[in-house]
């Protein structure tokens, strides 16, 4: 089923994070981490328009998430869905089109598609993944994740298509030029997902998906060579995997499942 959802990864990485999600006829953009010149752009270059979208989600206040956000509200009037602790933590919200910021729901639903969000470890105020179910299909949109707890174990489970994060290699995380501090920050149970852990995730679940996007790859401590044979090796070697088409999301280029 995963034909039911089609996936535009806008930009994924360190320096911005956007992405839209169809299903049901209904266009969702989680994040809006780019400039609103480059949304408008890299939106129109998949096909679409700003004004066909429905709706933004935001996944956390942090600056890669959000640094657009502002700019493309007032200009477009797309209503904004973020939850409690992630408007009062977001600064740049008294620039915003204010009649287009909404209170994120536990769940979303519109003509026959529903939206769910669930709770990730991560160091920003309210970090959420979310869960998109239409037709008897799931999508899960999954990054800036420190560690897999079980919520996450359960809400990723029976996902027929997955943006799952793949950040950073640990080795050349730790042998990398970052400082200390800022290593340690992303190796912790508030920072990002390793390719292993990533691996480790899809290895532990009883159905694997369809498809599968790897996400916020860092440029630094990562290639998407390197988070795709990781990945696939883990898988490999469990003997499973086999059937699951495995895209690497781009800072720079439009990834799409389509």
């Amino acid at each position: 089923m995963t034909g039911e959802f089609k996936i535009s990864v806008l930009a994924s990485g360190s320096k911005g994070n956007a992405t839209i999600i169809t299903a049901g006829g209904k266009n969702f953009l989680i994040d809006a981490g780019i400039s609103c010149r480059q949304l408008t752009q890299r939106i129109k270059e998949t096909g679409m328009q700003p004004e066909d979208l429905d709706g933004v989600l935001l996944t956390h206040e942090h600056r890669d998430h959000i640094s657009g956000l502002p700019v493309f509200s007032r200009k477009y009037h797309l209503p904004v869905f973020a939850n409690e602790a992630t408007w009062r933590n977001f600064a740049q919200r008294s620039e915003m089109e204010r009649s287009c910021c909404r209170l994120l729901p536990k769940c979303l639903e519109t003509e026959g598609l529903k939206i769910t969000n669930f709770a990730v470890p991560h160091d920003a105020a309210g970090a959420v993944g979310y869960v998109f179910s239409y037709a008897g299909a799931r999508c899960v949109y999954l990054t800036d994740v420190g560690f897999i707890t079980e919520e996450i174990k359960n809400n990723v489970a029976g996902a027929d298509t997955l943006v799952l994060e793949a950040n950073h290699d640990e080795e050349m995380l730790k042998k990398g030029i970052y400082p200390y501090a800022l290593k340690q920050r992303i190796l912790g149970t508030r920072g990002h997902l390793s390719n292993k852990a990533a691996g480790w995730l899809l290895s532990q679940m009883e159905r694997l998906p369809g498809e599968v996007i790897l996400a916020h790859l860092s440029q630094e401590n990562n290639t998407p060579e390197l988070a795709l044979k990781t990945v696939r090796g883990i898988l490999d070697a469990g003997e499973t995997g086999g059937d699951t088409q495995i895209y690497v999301a781009s800072q720079d280029e439009i990834v799409k499942n389509y």
